[in-house]
C-alpha cells in the first residue's frame, strides 16, 4: 500500500537519474518514495527511455525517416558493432534519417540544416527574427482587466495548434469560473508526432515567446506554478529552455516554472495522458468530463495549452486579436507548417492558415521527383491524393475532406514509395505507442498492423477483409483520439491508393 505522504511525482526521474528499470533502482525507488514497488515497476516500464537500462542509438523509424533510408542504417550501425533500438518518430523528420547517440545526442546523415521562414516582423512567431526579453506584453497584460485579455484572444480566433484546434479563450474563462483558488497552467512540448518538429525549432529559437505567453496564461488565471513537459529526446531543446529560464528570471520571478521531462511515450501528447504522467503514474488518458479546466494536475484546475499556441500570446497582446485574426487564409492567424519527405527544403514555414500544399511545397522549394500523395497533418491525418493539393489546410477543409488538421505535421510522398508500406509504418507507430488501456485500441492497432504485413508479403487482398470493421470499432470505443485515428493511415490508403491493395504476384 502506497504510503500518506508518498512522493509518487519522483518515481521516473529517480529511476531516470538511476539508469532505468532494474530490480535495484525499483527497491531504492521505492524506499526513497514510499510508493510500493509493484506501482515501480508498472510505472518505470511504460517508458520507453527508462524501461531498458542501458546505453544504446535510438535509431528513429517514423515515416519520413524510413521513406530515406532507416532499413539501411540500422544495418550500417550493427556491423559497426553498435546496439540499436529501433524507435517511434524523434522530432527530426527534416533531417531525416536521424538518430540519437549512447548519450542522447542527436545524430544526422548528411542533412545539418533546418529550413525556416525568412525575417519577417509581420509574423507572430517570426522564427528568424530577433529575440526579444523584455516581456513587454506581460508588463501590458499586468495593466488590463483579465477579462479584456480574454476578449482579444477570442477576437484572434486562437485556436489549439497541437492538433484539437479548441478555442484558446473557452479554456482561459473556464479555469477562471472555477471556485477552486489553487490552479496550474501546463506548457504541452512533447511533441511526438510523426512528421511533426514545430515545436522543437520554436523552443530552439524563440523559447521567450513561450515563455512569456505561459507567464501571461498564469497571470489571467491566477496560478503561480507553470509546468513545462518536453519530451524526453529533446536534450538540447532542454538545455536552451532551462538557459532561457534563467536569462529571464527576473520578468518570470512571480512563476513558479518547471520543466518536467517526457520519457518517451507518444501517448502523453494527449493532455490527460500528460497530467497522468506529471503525477508519476502511467501516460493512460482520463475520461472526460471532467477536463483539466475543472479537474486538472493534482485534481486542480489547469489549462493546457501547446507551445505553438501559448507562443502566439504575446502577438496578441501587443498587436490585437482583429490582427492576428487577420493573418488567416481561411481561418484566424498564421501557423506553423513542418513539411518533411520528398520536397527541396524541408523544414518550419510560417504562412497564413489554410494555404494548400502547392504554396507551402513553394515555400519549401519545390517537389522532389513525381508526388503522389501527401499526409496533412502528421500520422493521425492518413494520407490525401496529390490531386487534392489545392485542398486549403486549415481545420474545416480537411476535416471535410476525412482528414484532419492535427500537428500541421505534412510529409509529401512520391512515386518511389509503395503506398501499402506507408500505412505500414504509419500502423507500426500506432501499435507500438498505443497506451494499452482500452480494448479497441490495444487489440485493433496490433491486429490491422499484422493484417497489412500479411498483404505486403502474400498480396492477397483477403488479408484486409476485416480491417474496415476493426477500424470502425476502434473509431467509437477507444478512449482517446489515438485510438479513434489509428487505422486512418491504412482507410486512407485503400480509398485513394486501391491500386496498391491489389493482388500482387
Amino acid at each position: 500500500m502506497q504510503k500518506p505522504n508518498a512522493q509518487r511525482e519522483r518515481i521516473i526521474e529517480l529511476l531516470e537519474h538511476k539508469g532505468g528499470v532494474t530490480e535495484q533502482s525499483v527497491r531504492e525507488v521505492a524506499e526513497e518514495t514510499g510508493v510500493p514497488q509493484a506501482d515501480i515497476w508498472g510505472t518505470g516500464l511504460f517508458y520507453t527511455l527508462v524501461a531498458k537500462p542501458g546505453k544504446r542509438v535510438r535509431l528513429c523509424d517514423g515515416l519520413t525517416c524510413q521513406m530515406f533510408g532507416a532499413d539501411k542504417l540500422a544495418e550500417e550501425l550493427a556491423a559497426q558493432g553498435k546496439e540499436v533500438e529501433r524507435v517511434s518518430c524523434l522530432g527530426q523528420c527534416d533531417l531525416a534519417p536521424a538518430s540519437l547517440d549512447e548519450e542522447m545526442e542527436l545524430v544526422t546523415y548528411g542533412k545539418v540544416e533546418t529550413r525556416i521562414t525568412p525575417d519577417d516582423p509581420e509574423l507572430p512567431l517570426n522564427l528568424a527574427g530577433p529575440v526579444d526579453m523584455s516581456y513587454s506584453a506581460l508588463a501590458k497584460v499586468k495593466t488590463m482587466p483579465a477579462e479584456e485579455v480574454i476578449d482579444e484572444l477570442k477576437a484572434a480566433g486562437l485556436q489549439g495548434r497541437g492538433g484539437a484546434g479548441f478555442p484558446a479563450h473557452f479554456k482561459w474563462n473556464s479555469l477562471r469560473e472555477q471556485p477552486e483558488t489553487q490552479r496550474y497552467v501546463v506548457c504541452n512540448a512533447d511533441e511526438a508526432e510523426p512528421g511533426t518538429f514545430k515545436d522543437r525549432e520554436l523552443i530552439l529559437r524563440q523559447s521567450h515567446k513561450m515563455l512569456e505567453g505561459l507567464a501571461i496564461a498564469a497571470h489571467v488565471v491566477q496560478a503561480k506554478e507553470i509546468y513545462i513537459y518536453l519530451r524526453g529526446e529533446y536534450v538540447n531543446e532542454y538545455r536552451v529552455l532551462e538557459s532561457a529560464i534563467n536569462e529571464a528570471s527576473s520578468q518570470l520571478a512571480d512563476y513558479d516554472i518547471k520543466i518536467v521531462k517526457g520519457h518517451g511515450a507518444y501517448i502523453c501528447g494527449e493532455e490527460t495522458a500528460l497530467l497522468e504522467s506529471l503525477e508519476g503514474k502511467r501516460g493512460m488518458p482520463r475520461l472526460k468530463p471532467p477536463f483539466p479546466t475543472v479537474s486538472g494536475f493534482r485534481g486542480k484546475p489547469t489549462l493546457i495549452h501547446n507551445v505553438e499556441t501559448i507562443a502566439c500570446v504575446p502577438a496578441i497582446i501587443h498587436r490585437g486579436g482583429a490582427w492576428f485574426n487577420s493573418l488567416g487564409k481561411t481561418e484566424a492567424g498564421s501557423k506553423l507548417y513542418c513539411i518533411s519527405g520528398h520536397i527541396n527544403a524541408p523544414g518550419v514555414y510560417e504562412l497564413p492558415l489554410g494555404v494548400s500544399l502547392d504554396e507551402l511545397v513553394e515555400a519549401a522549394g519545390g517537389y522532389v521527383g513525381n508526388p503522389i500523395a501527401f499526409s496533412p497533418g502528421g500520422a493521425s491525418s492518413g494520407f490525401l491524393p496529390i490531386s487534392q493539393r489545392e485542398l486549403p489546410l486549415d481545420f474545416k477543409n480537411l476535416s471535410e475532406a476525412g482528414s484532419m488538421m492535427g500537428s500541421a505535421g505534412v510529409v509529401v510522398i512520391n512515386d518511389t514509395v509503395d503506398m501499402a508500406q506507408a500505412a505500414k509504418w504509419q500502423l507500426e507507430f500506432f501499435e507500438r505507442e498505443s497506451c494499452g488501456q482500452c480494448a479497441p485500441c490495444r487489440i485493433g492497432t496490433r491486429y490491422i498492423h499484422r493484417q497489412v504485413d500479411k498483404y505486403i508479403q502474400l498480396g492477397d487482398p483477403a488479408t484486409l477483409s476485416m480491417a474496415e470493421d476493426v477500424g470502425w470499432e476502434m473509431e467509437e470505443g477507444s478512449i482517446c483520439g489515438l485510438g479513434m485515428v489509428a487505422a486512418k493511415p491504412l482507410e486512407s490508403a485503400r480509398k485513394h491508393f486501391p491500386e496498391a491493395f491489389k493482388v500482387r504476384d
